[in-house]
């Protein structure tokens, strides 16, 4: 796989923000695979893991991985915040301006989505 090293560094974030208690080792590490190959998809990570909406997946994403759902506290996207928080991890800042909040590229990050 071409983005092997991706995928391997999505999972990791996932499970290091994993709740113990939501499953087995091998079930976290399971629904962890399933989001970080769900990422690779071209659409909304909801629509590429063939959720029925975004609220299903921050439910999902709510039950297993809790402490990623706090930092998400502004709501953005999921795809765009896990990569997000892969970039702040090895100190990359995308964002074009001083904070979101006056990104040009904050509507694409935070606006609605269609169903």
């Amino acid at each position: 796989m071409r983005r092997a090293d991706e995928v391997n560094d999505l999972v990791a974030l996932l499970i290091e923000h994993a709740e113990p208690s939501a499953g087995t080792r091998e079930q976290i590490t399971a629904v962890a695979e399933r989001v970080a190959l769900g990422c690779l998809g071209d659409n909304h990570l909801w629509q590429d893991m063939h959720f029925a909406s975004r609220a299903e997946l921050s439910a999902m994403m709510g039950h297993w991985f809790p402490s990623l759902v706090a930092k998400n506290h502004a709501d953005m996207k999921w795809k765009k915040f896990l990569y997000k928080q892969l970039c702040e991890r090895e100190e990359l800042f995308i964002c074009k301006a001083p904070s979101c909040a006056v990104c040009v590229d904050r509507p694409l990050c935070f606006g609605p989505e269609e169903a």
